[in-house]
């Protein structure tokens, strides 16, 4: 069935592996949008969204390293917006060529995006998303602390580290520019990292914040606001499984709501790892009954295309 409206979700590991250099990262994009382009050959219309974790990392460090009067580093809102810019530049590049080598002419834009959260959001008290480098000792990370006002908390016995919110999305301010590209039949990249956190304040402007959103999330509230057909969550595997490495382990082909309900009720979704993209997955076909989403690898999407490949789930 073509001409679909697709979003894909890209993981981390579908633009940085172990070299964080701009080259290596431009390289695995090559590769990644060999597979992408499989997508637009079979005639579906594509926003593509993708993770910055690592890159907005790097990013943190290397203006906490240069920090000073004179080369002040920037707010976590402005380095998600730079790797937004960088990453969106490569994956549009690689985009480009790669419908080139194909002999399709198609447009590929990037497009910066603004996701607006809530202010009152509980998650702005509830600080949860650790950042940025790891602190050896509780003095140092209280040292930081009373230089930046920020939060600091000890992650899994690895250090101390400054931690930010991470609400959830409730509007892409620049929903209407992705939908005339996508109408106008041009790849859209959108909402990278999860997009800039902004919130809106008493007279209507927005503002950006110190917030990370979660890039499933939000990809699936664009995947919903552009009523999309099909919402695809790329991850390391083909399948989800439950029951995973074990010996009873089983991989889910055909699944609905209720069965990934009662699945997460017995802990088989690691949290911070495939629990999220479940529950993007189920949030997608809540609020778009008539949509399916996907679960698989960047590698299968050639598989998907021919025979339902991966993990499709569906509201009944």
């Amino acid at each position: 069935m073509a001409n679909r409206k697709i979003v894909v979700a890209l993981g981390g590991n579908a633009i940085l592996s172990s070299d964080p250099s701009a080259k290596a990262q431009q390289e695995a994009l090559v590769e990644t949008a060999k597979h992408l382009v499989k997508l637009i050959k079979n005639g579906d219309d594509l926003i593509i969204t993708h993770g910055n974790g690592p890159q907005v990392g790097n990013l943190l460090l290397q203006h906490l390293a240069a920090d000073s009067e004179k080369n002040p580093a920037f707010p976590l809102d402005s380095l998600v917006a730079m790797t937004e810019g960088s990453i969106g530049f490569w994956l549009q590049n690689a985009l480009q060529n790669a419908l080139l080598d194909e002999g399709i002419e198609k447009d590929v834009a990037s497009v910066v995006t603004q996701v607006v959260v809530d202010k009152n959001d509980p998650a702005f008290v509830n600080l949860s998303k650790p950042i940025g480098p790891f602190y050896s000792e509780e003095e140092e990370a209280k040292v930081e602390a009373e230089k930046s006002g920020a939060t600091f908390k000890e992650d899994a016995g690895r250090g101390w580290r400054k931690v930010v919110a991470s609400p959830k999305p409730v509007d892409i301010k620049e929903i209407e520019t992705i939908r005339t590209l996508l109408n106008a039949g041009q790849v859209v990249v959108a909402a990278g990292g999860g997009g800039i956190p902004v919130i809106k304040e008493d007279n209507g402007h927005l503002a950006g914040v110190e917030a990370v959103i979660d890039k499933d999330f939000a990809s699936q509230r664009l995947a919903e606001l552009v009523e999309a057909d099909l919402f695809i969550v790329l991850t390391g595997v083909d399948y989800v499984f439950v029951n995973y490495n074990k010996p009873d382990q089983a991989k889910l082909e055909h699944v609905n709501v209720a069965q990934l309900e009662e699945y997460i009720k017995q802990d088989q979704f690691a949290p911070g790892s495939m629990l999220p993209k479940v529950e993007a997955a189920i949030a997608f076909v809540n609020g778009r009954p008539e949509g399916k989403a996907v679960i698989t690898s960047l590698e299968n999407l050639g598989a998907l295309i021919e025979s339902e490949s991966g993990t499709i789930i569906e509201k009944e």
